[in-house]
């Protein structure tokens, strides 16, 4: 007997005419194949956004305090990126492809936060704001915005521990430290314009990569690797982990405050609001709306 391989397709006209006259078409498949198979259905874009969306939920509901402390703790995570892109270029050769390898130093503080599920103001960009698109009103918004400042202000309290911790001398070894003003150096060269734009790209890669972490299961680990590390090859500003930089910078006299906060710091939070909540939030909830708004009538 041959089993079943029909497939629950939509049909936005409920006449099923096109799914029989596809599902028609199918070859023979086993039962662990059509479990297989439903399972993969499972995330298509609607079932990602809703993953995304419930986690956007959750995470608007949590109080203050454990944001807080979480929000701190991916501050101070965070920190570790600038300290092992900083080792490995004080500790590789000027050549012209150091840049490709001390990268790899910048995904470690990523990989903490994202794992250990710490708050990361570029992450929660995404994920707080489906549910706002979802369904607009007064009190969504008010925890949105209670959500976005409380992650952010913990944000900047861990990168500014870590960055003045990292300013001492003696609490790291001298090449960290070295190496760290070196690469922080050459991240505020960036000038207001470029860093912007170049924060709004890195908004939109790692609202990517909350898209991307429901798809990828046991290769969690080598997506949010490969995403970051792009972004520092790229040179993109992230303002979390440029917090870091912009702060040893400060703190050691390299940098204005004024110019820090005025030129670097607030140019690409604005960037990454705008890359990660504002452009692909709504792309994200665009491809799916008709899709929720069928669901909504059947």
């Amino acid at each position: 007997m041959q089993p079943s391989h029909s497939f629950p397709h939509r049909d936005p006209a409920g006449t099923g005419k096109i799914e029989d006259e596809l599902d028609s078409g199918g070859g023979p498949i086993s039962a662990e194949e059509e479990e297989e198979i439903q399972d993969y259905q499972k995330l298509r874009p609607v079932a990602i956004y809703e993953v995304v969306r419930r986690e956007g939920v959750e995470e608007l509901g949590r109080p203050w305090r454990s944001l807080w402390w979480s929000g701190l703790a991916a501050g101070l995570s965070i920190g570790l990126s600038l300290a092992a892109q900083g080792t490995l270029h004080a500790l590789l050769p000027d050549a012209s492809w150091r840049p490709l390898v001390e990268s790899l130093g910048y995904t470690v503080g990523f990989l903490i936060v994202i794992l250990a599920r710490q708050q990361l103001f570029t992450e929660i960009t995404l994920t707080a704001v489906l549910p706002v698109l979802a369904e607009p009103g007064r009190k969504v918004l008010a925890a949105l915005a209670r959500n976005w400042s409380v992650v952010f202000l913990a944000n900047m309290a861990g990168t500014l521990v870590f960055a003045a911790a990292l300013s001492l001398e003696g609490i790291l070894p001298p090449f960290v430290r070295e190496g760290a003003l070196a690469v922080s150096a050459h991240a505020a060269e960036r000038g207001l314009g470029a860093g912007f734009m170049r924060a709004i790209f890195a908004g939109w890669m790692m609202a990517l990569l909350v898209w991307l972490l429901p798809l990828a299961e046991a290769a969690r680990f080598w997506v949010i690797a490969l995403l970051t590390y792009l972004i520092a090859v790229f040179e993109l500003s992230h303002v979390i982990a440029g917090a870091v930089e912009l702060f040893l910078l400060m703190f050691t006299g390299r940098l204005g405050v004024l110019e820090g906060l005025g030129q670097h710091l607030l140019p690409w939070l604005a960037g990454n609001t705008i890359g990660g909540a504002a452009l692909f939030a709504l792309l994200a909830y665009g491809q799916v709306r008709d899709e929720l708004a069928d669901d909504g009538k059947a």
